[in-house]
């Protein structure tokens, strides 16, 4: 039930907000364009705090200290809590995979998680990235790594909403649930990569895409005879993948949106791609990036 009222609710939410559903989702430009506050330090034990309008809100702080992908996840859920009119919110637990067996849930917790999800994967974004990743091919654990690096969620958390969607077939969500990310990216690269970071797989369906990614981040060219026209300052040649294609890394160089051309057989023009820098918010809303 509370998949059904968030579901509802955050298609009224693209709508009033100007979100494009066919795309990665904003969140943070999201909360400013509602009206609300957003904030962010480091908090030890919280993910994230809700104020309601009777407690000097509306307004919303983020656990500085999260990864990106987190912290998305959490200002997601708090923006729910404002959506939904709740009271005032501080979370400290947002994965029901941490969550004790048996303890019981709020029912004001369970909408906020629930429009998380369908807020930051709206059924026509994952179609459009599936689309993009599959290419005809049967959906595989590491088809959908790719799609949360799209959409900028956890894989947990799509394999999740996928299983909502009723896009896997009975047992498949639990099953690849016990898959870690790690796994998926030692598969995509062959290489281990330290906790945190993501790997980007960039082919010709990625032309004209953007690619949210932080520092420490593998961007993968599968793309036949793939060569990078220029390097943009903020990404640098990648040597610790045994894969043969080429690879690049994001640095902390990277501050403003860099374009990147990658060179293919058979085209005539580049595959283009736009590498935006998706770090952790910090301090108050006027000085996040988008």
């Amino acid at each position: 039930m509370a998949h059904r009222i968030a579901g509802m609710r955050a298609v009224q939410a693209h709508r009033d907000l100007g979100i494009d559903r066919t795309r990665y989702v904003p969140v943070h430009r999201a909360l400013g364009t509602a009206g609300v506050l957003g904030m962010a330090r480091p908090m030890p034990r919280l993910f994230g705090v809700y104020f309601a309008p009777l407690d000097n809100g509306p307004a919303v702080l983020l656990n500085a200290n999260l990864s990106a992908i987190t912290q998305r996840h959490t200002a997601a859920h708090e923006l729910g809590h404002h959506l939904f009119g709740h009271h005032t919110a501080a979370d400290d637990d947002l994965d029901p995979a941490l969550r004790r067996a048996g303890a019981k849930w709020p029912e004001e917790e369970k909408l906020a998680e629930a429009f998380a999800a369908w807020f930051l994967m709206p059924r026509p974004a994952v179609q459009a990235g599936l689309l993009r990743i599959c290419r005809g091919t049967s959906l595989g654990p590491e088809h959908v790594y790719r799609l949360a690096q799209e959409l900028g969620t956890s894989y947990a958390g799509t394999v999740r909403h996928l299983d909502h969607l009723r896009m896997l077939a009975p047992g498949q969500a639990g099953s690849w649930q016990k898959i870690t990310p790690a796994a998926l990216r030692r598969s995509l690269t062959g290489a281990e990569l330290p906790a945190g970071r993501q790997v980007h797989v960039l082919t010709e369906a990625s032309h004209q895409q953007q690619v949210h990614a932080d520092v420490g981040d593998v961007l993968l060219a599968h793309v036949p005879a793939a060569s990078f026209t220029a390097l943009p300052t903020g990404l640098s040649c990648w040597h610790g993948t045994p894969v043969t294609c080429p690879a690049l890394e994001v640095t902390d160089a990277l501050a403003e949106p860099a374009q990147l051309k990658i060179a293919a057989a058979g085209r005539t023009a580049p595959v283009e791609v736009t590498v935006i820098r998706e770090s952790p918010r910090h301090g108050i809303d006027q000085v996040w990036p988008d």
